[in-house]
């Protein structure tokens, strides 16, 4: 993504370490004049700033600076650097210091006592403290002068101590043998940190797969056909029209239709499709699949940042820089934790040291209280399960547009489905045509494809395919305008006709003659009907209709099925007649049908699911289903639908596959229990740590340990959502019924 749209801002923050920085970072964003919004990730360290195009990119720079955080523009990349050690250098360089400093603790498990001589104890704290552990002082400051706390800060203040008065020990009782020190309890607490860090680094980065493999689908060059001349160029010099050949075993460059060759293509990263797809002239190919067998020649029709990848990788790279809703209280309670903590810190000194009197103890515990009390888990809860879920989705062929969208999925509780091109294949056949008396059948057939040359409509297609297949040359149709929800009208040969669905007959008070028994019957068996009418002076008169059939498809009843397992309650709004709407859902199991619905009224059915206290997702593919989409708690379009509807819908299902919304709802499940494990984790560790460490039942050093243990184990546990797979994949879809034949009766 570009880190800078029109008035967008990408920025990558480095210095964050807990749910206050990232707090902070958001707070110092959004004083900047102009701008709007501003969310910072946690976990992708990343904040998307929405501003107005007078802002320029250096006046947030030099705001995440002042709050003691580095920024750069995303869109430059991450700088070369000189560095060439590796990241987990400083963590075994403190341990290799700080095993001496622990060993006696253990050793004594043993029977063994020793203790190193305290000016070698100082000799080995001092370079993990103030040179291992420089960042913890450095970031504490940057919090210090902007007036608030972060986790470095509760670290430094804790080890500080911890060091200090092991220093003033060792002075005090030079000559008169060895006091006890504190020198393991500061450096364990540096090591165990960076230890608990740098896993997290590394866990982290995993929930970043999704990404870095959609990255890694974009080749490199493409050969391009110019004047006939086969080159290899950069895909950046590709143009909109360019010939490009892919051979086998190519990646394909761009999205385009392939104009020459037959191959099969594997796309299962981009769709989730498991298996490679047949692909011929006319058919589009999606740049990123992979070539099989055959030698391809493809007209480009998308390139850069318009291609289905790269609109793949803005969307989950959206969803994963964005917050869920939950994650709301957990900025609330960030936002007052560490001075609350801080002033915990303070009270068990003052308890410990005026209760007990003695003041060495009251000092260590304060550093157990600063130390256990650090808020890593908690801002690391949510963006990490948000990660691993939506990077999960997206290798199933399921993209979801952001957090919000993730997080009211799983409270679904009806499924509201579009019937063509959604439960159908949506590519109905013409089944019959019967033309009323006096009017011979090619002429009905001729004249109804004359009205339809202009659609693209599922049934308008058939019409015009059938009319091919009989040979039939088609008059033009002039003044030709469709009617929303009902059909089309034009005047062919000097006669006003109109061809719709039975309600337009309604609407004209027609009366279908002997037809309408016909009709009746051809509804009862799911068949469409469409009348084809003719407009005569002061009168209208029915020339015939025609019946199309559509296929239910293979994997729709196991979608139906599965949704009501998991207590999921599913309607089907169509524009569809009754007889043919209950056909499709008696085969399906769905026993809410609303059908002859208009495509606005689809959105209100919608909102009185809602007004009932439903929460409703709406299943769509077409360009009239925007509304209804927009309507629904969360829509769900289907990939290779009209844009309208993908831009709209919360989520994308990247195959028709309707067994994908199942599997949505159930990741999304599964991410927001996994949230809600973490945040449970973060506030239980934390409610029950810091009790104990203020009446000292914990020692820094097991509360530096917990601490590591508790912001690894939150990542971890997200993590596990990598495992998921989805019904569609493990569930072959029924086989479908062998295609019956396309039938024109009189």
């Amino acid at each position: 993504m570009p880190a800078q749209d029109a008035n967008r801002f990408e920025l990558q923050i480095e210095g964050m370490t807990c749910a206050s920085c990232s707090g902070r970072v958001e707070k110092v964003l959004r004083q900047v004049p102009g701008v709007s919004s501003a969310t910072v990730n946690l976990a992708t360290e990343k904040a998307s700033v929405q501003a107005s195009s007078t802002v320029p990119i250096a006046a947030l720079l030099a705001a995440v600076a002042q709050a003691g955080y580095q920024a750069r523009d995303a869109a430059q990349g991450r700088p070369a650097s000189a560095k060439r050690l590796p990241a987990w250098w400083p963590v075994a360089l403190s341990t290799v210091l700080t095993l001496p400093l622990v060993a006696p603790m253990l050793l004594q498990l043993f029977g063994i006592a020793w203790m190193p001589n305290g000016w070698v104890q100082l000799a080995l704290a001092t370079p993990v403290q103030f040179w291992l552990g420089a960042r913890f002082y450095r970031a504490g400051w940057g919090a210090l002068r902007v007036g608030t706390g972060n986790m470095d800060l509760l670290v430094a203040l804790g080890t500080s101590a911890a060091y200090g008065l092991s220093v003033y020990l060792l002075l005090r009782h030079t000559g008169h043998g060895m006091a006890h020190l504190y020198f393991e309890a500061s450096a364990a607490v540096i090591t165990l940190v960076l230890l608990g860090k740098w896993l997290e680094g590394r866990a982290k980065r995993q929930t970043t797969d999704a990404i870095r493999a959609l990255n890694a689908l974009r080749p490199a060059t493409a050969r391009v056909l110019r004047d006939g001349v086969e080159a290899e160029v950069p895909v950046e010099q590709l143009q909109v029209g360019d010939l490009v050949r892919v051979r086998p075993g190519d990646r394909v460059a761009v999205d385009g239709a392939i104009v020459e060759g037959r191959s099969h293509v594997d796309e299962s990263l981009i769709t989730g499709e498991s298996l490679p797809v047949a692909k011929g002239p006319g058919d589009a190919v999606t740049g990123g699949a992979i070539n099989a067998e055959g030698l391809l020649t493809v007209r480009t029709t998308a390139i850069g940042a318009e291609t289905t990848l790269a609109r793949i990788v803005r969307m989950v790279e959206s969803a994963q820089a964005g917050k869920a809703p939950i994650q709301r209280i957990v900025d609330r309670v960030s936002a007052v934790f560490v001075p609350v903590v801080l002033a915990l810190a303070v009270l068990t000194f003052a308890a410990w040291a005026g209760v007990t009197g003695d003041w060495e103890a009251a000092l260590i515990n304060a550093v157990s209280v600063l130390v256990i009390a650090c808020p890593c888990a908690l801002g690391l809860a949510t963006p990490t399960a948000v990660m691993a879920g939506t990077g999960v989705a997206a290798r199933h062929g399921i993209l979801i547009k952001d957090a919000e969208a993730l997080e009211v999925a799983h409270g679904v509780t009806v499924v509201a489905f579009d019937k063509t091109g959604t439960l159908t294949e949506g590519k109905p056949a013409l089944a019959a045509a019967l033309p009323a008396d006096g009017v011979a059948r090619d002429e009905l057939v001729r004249l109804a494809a004359a009205l339809q040359q202009a659609s693209s409509h599922p049934l308008a297609l058939a019409v015009l395919g059938a009319a091919r297949a009989q040979g039939l040359a088609l008059p033009h149709a002039s003044d030709a305008q469709a009617l929303p929800g009902r059909g089309v009208a034009g005047t062919v040969h000097g006669q006003s006709l109109a061809l719709g669905s039975t309600r337009l007959l309604h609407e004209r008070g027609v009366d279908a003659g002997p037809l309408a028994a016909q009709a009746e019957r051809l509804e009862q068996q799911g068949k469409t009907i469409s009348w084809l009418l003719r407009q005569d002076a002061g009168s209208t008169t029915v020339l015939g209709l025609l019946a199309f059939g559509d296929t239910v498809k293979p994997a729709a009843t196991q979608a139906v099925a599965r949704l009501h397992a998991l207590g999921i309650r599913t309607v089907m709004l169509t524009g569809d007649n009754h007889g043919s709407a209950q056909a499709v859902a008696r085969e399906l199991g769905i026993t809410d049908v609303r059908a002859e619905v208009l495509p606005g009224d689809k959105a209100a059915v919608v909102q009185q699911l809602r007004a009932a206290g439903e929460v409703v997702a709406f299943v769509g593919d077409g360009l009239n289903d925007g509304p209804a989409l927009a309507a629904a708690s969360c829509g769900f379009a289907m990939a290779g639908g009209a844009d309208v509807a993908t831009e709209t819908a919360g989520v994308t299902l990247m195959r028709g596959d309707p067994r994908l919304v199942a599997d949505a709802i159930d990741v999304s499940r599964r991410t927001y229990a996994k949230i809600r494990q973490n945040l449970g984790w973060a506030f239980v560790y934390n409610t029950l740590g810091i009790p104990l460490a203020a009446f000292g039942l914990l020692s820094p050093v097991i509360a530096g340990a917990a601490m590591a243990f508790s912001s690894v184990s939150v990542v971890a546990n997200a993590l596990l959502l990598r495992r998921w797979r989805g019904a569609a994949d493990t569930q072959p879809a029924a086989p479908a019924e062998a295609p019956r034949p396309t039938t024109v009766t009189a």
